[in-house]
């Protein structure tokens, strides 16, 4: 039985080492190599330097701000699902936009915030003046936002509906008013489903370059767009796996640090 278990296992593996270590391997390799196909640590350096340490910076910034949009508007509406009688049809009205392709949802948003967009025509209506909303920071904190609130709810509602409601009942006749209920008893027994979401939610969200091109134009220029303005247009194929390796190591860190306080929260 042992060894039918073992053989099970071998696809997996092999999976692994085609799409996830193999690339890795390539990536350092890459990265080692100049625009003239020399070997060279000139990307390190180049990294290294504050031009490479901003755009990081931006691009932490606005994955935290995506993350804790989508956090404040996720938490309350996973905690009204678990406390609806129709949760099945409110999850699947979560899932559904999940189907659609990621492209089309982002045009569908350009069709709301352009010049000659859905809101500026209701703004126009009411003759008030029209506003600029794409190709700004804003837009794509909302659009990024919209896109990873399922990803939030999810594991948020999953960890909800693992709480006992004898404990809820409890607090209640212990005097807990529903607020300290909500305080003492919910947020912390979903601590483990927030960290993650924020997991799920941040980390993709320091790698945008579709939605970040789309929507917010130049303005907004983030580690995602830099990798694929370098494989892409520069095709300086070292500097772009130079910055894909920082990226993959400051994931990595994220994971580790919430996995462990994940660790904490449940002990």
């Amino acid at each position: 039985m042992r060894k039918i278990n073992g053989f099970l296992f071998i696809p997996y593996i092999l999976w692994m080492i085609l799409f996830i270590v193999v690339p890795v391997i390539l990536l350092i390799y890459f990265s080692m190599i100049d625009i003239h196909g020399d070997f060279s640590l000139e990307n390190y350096k180049q990294m290294m330097t504050t031009k490479y340490f901003l755009m990081l910076w931006d691009s932490v910034l606005y994955a935290v701000l995506i993350t804790l949009t989508t956090l404040l508007i996720s938490y309350p509406a996973a905690y009204f699902i678990r406390t609806s009688k129709h949760q099945n049809v409110w999850l699947l009205i979560l899932i559904i936009p999940t189907w659609i392709n990621l492209l089309l949802k982002t045009y569908a948003f350009i069709g709301l915030f352009s010049h000659d967009g859905i809101i500026n025509r209701i703004l126009y209506s009411l003759h008030l003046p029209r506003t600029e909303l794409l190709f700004t920071g804003p837009a794509f904190i909302i659009v990024a936002s919209y896109i990873y609130i399922p990803f939030m709810i999810l594991p948020i509602f999953n960890n909800m509906k693992d709480i006992p409601n004898n404990l809820l009942q409890a607090s209640s006749d212990l005097g807990a008013s529903r607020l300290a209920t909500f305080k003492k008893v919910i947020m912390p027994l979903t601590k483990r489903g927030v960290l993650t979401g924020v997991q799920v939610t941040f980390i993709p969200a320091l790698s945008l370059f579709m939605i970040t091109r789309l929507i917010a134009g130049n303005k907004v220029i983030n580690i995602g767009t830099a990798i694929e303005e370098q494989f892409l247009v520069i095709q300086n194929y070292g500097m772009g796996s130079t910055i894909a390796l920082f990226l993959i190591l400051f994931m990595a860190f994220v994971l580790i640090i919430t996995n462990n306080k994940s660790t904490n929260g449940k002990g």
